[in-house]
Protein backbone atom coordinates (compact mmCIF):
# COMPACT_ATOMS: atom_id res chain seq x y z
CA UNK A 1 0.00 0.00 0.00
CA UNK A 2 2.82 2.39 0.72
CA UNK A 3 4.20 2.79 -2.77
CA UNK A 4 1.21 3.13 -4.62
CA UNK A 5 -0.06 6.05 -2.01
CA UNK A 6 3.19 7.62 -1.77
CA UNK A 7 2.78 11.52 -1.69
CA UNK A 8 -0.91 11.03 -0.71
CA UNK A 9 -1.03 10.25 2.48
CA UNK A 10 0.02 12.54 5.10
CA UNK A 11 3.00 11.66 6.70
CA UNK A 12 2.02 11.33 9.91
CA UNK A 13 -0.91 9.55 8.88
CA UNK A 14 -0.58 5.78 8.56
CA UNK A 15 -2.87 3.38 6.55
CA UNK A 16 -5.65 2.15 9.17
CA UNK A 17 -7.28 -0.81 6.77
CA UNK A 18 -6.63 -2.49 3.54
CA UNK A 19 -8.17 -1.14 0.08
CA UNK A 20 -8.28 -4.56 -1.33
CA UNK A 21 -8.82 -4.48 -5.15
CA UNK A 22 -9.42 -0.67 -6.08
CA UNK A 23 -12.44 0.27 -8.93
CA UNK A 24 -14.03 2.77 -10.00
CA UNK A 25 -17.46 3.90 -11.83
CA UNK A 26 -17.67 5.23 -14.93
CA UNK A 27 -19.58 8.38 -13.57
CA UNK A 28 -17.06 8.49 -10.64
CA UNK A 29 -14.01 8.29 -13.54
CA UNK A 30 -15.64 11.03 -15.93
CA UNK A 31 -16.09 13.16 -12.70
CA UNK A 32 -12.22 12.56 -11.65
CA UNK A 33 -11.78 14.08 -15.08
CA UNK A 34 -13.71 16.86 -15.24
CA UNK A 35 -12.45 18.48 -11.43
CA UNK A 36 -8.58 17.10 -12.23
CA UNK A 37 -8.88 14.88 -9.02
CA UNK A 38 -6.84 12.49 -8.65
CA UNK A 39 -7.76 9.14 -7.45
CA UNK A 40 -4.86 8.71 -5.24
CA UNK A 41 -5.84 11.46 -2.82
CA UNK A 42 -8.88 10.18 -2.44
CA UNK A 43 -7.65 6.40 -1.40
CA UNK A 44 -5.42 8.31 0.89
CA UNK A 45 -7.76 10.59 2.37
CA UNK A 46 -10.02 7.11 3.02
CA UNK A 47 -7.42 4.75 4.35
CA UNK A 48 -6.27 6.88 6.85
CA UNK A 49 -9.22 7.79 8.24
CA UNK A 50 -10.09 11.33 6.62
CA UNK A 51 -13.63 10.46 6.06
CA UNK A 52 -14.35 13.95 4.40
CA UNK A 53 -17.82 15.01 4.19
CA UNK A 54 -19.20 12.09 6.40
CA UNK A 55 -22.16 13.04 9.21
CA UNK A 56 -20.86 12.75 12.49
CA UNK A 57 -23.13 9.53 12.75
CA UNK A 58 -21.34 7.89 9.89
CA UNK A 59 -17.76 9.03 10.67
CA UNK A 60 -18.35 7.30 14.22
CA UNK A 61 -19.99 3.88 12.00
CA UNK A 62 -16.93 4.24 10.51
CA UNK A 63 -14.66 3.76 13.18
CA UNK A 64 -16.74 1.15 14.55
CA UNK A 65 -16.17 -0.95 11.46
CA UNK A 66 -12.83 -0.72 12.04
CA UNK A 67 -12.48 -2.73 14.67
CA UNK A 68 -15.74 -4.52 13.71
CA UNK A 69 -14.74 -5.43 10.52
CA UNK A 70 -17.70 -3.83 8.52
CA UNK A 71 -17.88 -1.25 5.59
CA UNK A 72 -16.44 1.97 5.50
CA UNK A 73 -17.69 5.07 3.89
CA UNK A 74 -15.70 8.24 2.58
CA UNK A 75 -17.75 11.32 0.90
CA UNK A 76 -15.46 13.85 -0.60
CA UNK A 77 -16.63 17.29 -2.20
CA UNK A 78 -14.50 17.98 -5.85
CA UNK A 79 -12.36 19.57 -6.72
CA UNK A 80 -10.93 18.66 -3.55
CA UNK A 81 -9.65 21.41 -1.28
CA UNK A 82 -6.85 20.59 0.63
CA UNK A 83 -6.95 20.20 4.13
CA UNK A 84 -7.60 23.15 6.76
CA UNK A 85 -8.35 25.26 3.63
CA UNK A 86 -11.12 27.29 3.40
CA UNK A 87 -12.60 29.53 1.15
CA UNK A 88 -13.82 33.39 1.75
CA UNK A 89 -16.51 32.53 -1.06
CA UNK A 90 -18.76 29.74 -2.42
CA UNK A 91 -16.61 27.39 -4.79
CA UNK A 92 -18.08 26.32 -7.75
CA UNK A 93 -17.61 22.91 -6.11
CA UNK A 94 -19.89 24.15 -3.14
CA UNK A 95 -22.74 25.40 -6.11
CA UNK A 96 -22.45 22.47 -7.95
CA UNK A 97 -22.32 19.61 -4.99
CA UNK A 98 -20.03 17.04 -7.15
CA UNK A 99 -19.60 14.43 -4.43
CA UNK A 100 -17.60 11.00 -4.89
CA UNK A 101 -18.03 8.09 -2.58
CA UNK A 102 -15.51 5.97 -1.65
CA UNK A 103 -16.63 2.70 0.16
CA UNK A 104 -14.27 -0.23 0.80
CA UNK A 105 -16.01 -3.63 1.61
CA UNK A 106 -16.37 -5.09 5.18
CA UNK A 107 -13.71 -8.08 4.02
CA UNK A 108 -11.23 -5.27 2.54
CA UNK A 109 -11.29 -6.95 -0.36
CA UNK A 110 -12.40 -4.32 -2.68
CA UNK A 111 -12.56 -0.44 -2.52
CA UNK A 112 -14.90 1.55 -5.25
CA UNK A 113 -14.78 5.11 -6.22
CA UNK A 114 -18.49 5.80 -7.37
CA UNK A 115 -21.15 8.76 -7.16
CA UNK A 116 -23.87 8.52 -5.05
CA UNK A 117 -26.63 7.88 -7.60
CA UNK A 118 -24.65 5.05 -8.88
CA UNK A 119 -25.31 3.29 -5.28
Amino acid sequence: MKNFLYGYINPNSKPRFALGRVVATPGAIELMQRTETNPFALLGRHVTGDWGECDPEDAQTNEDALTHGSRVLSVYRLPLRAAGEKGDTQSQADLTGDRIWVITEADRSVSTLLLPEEY
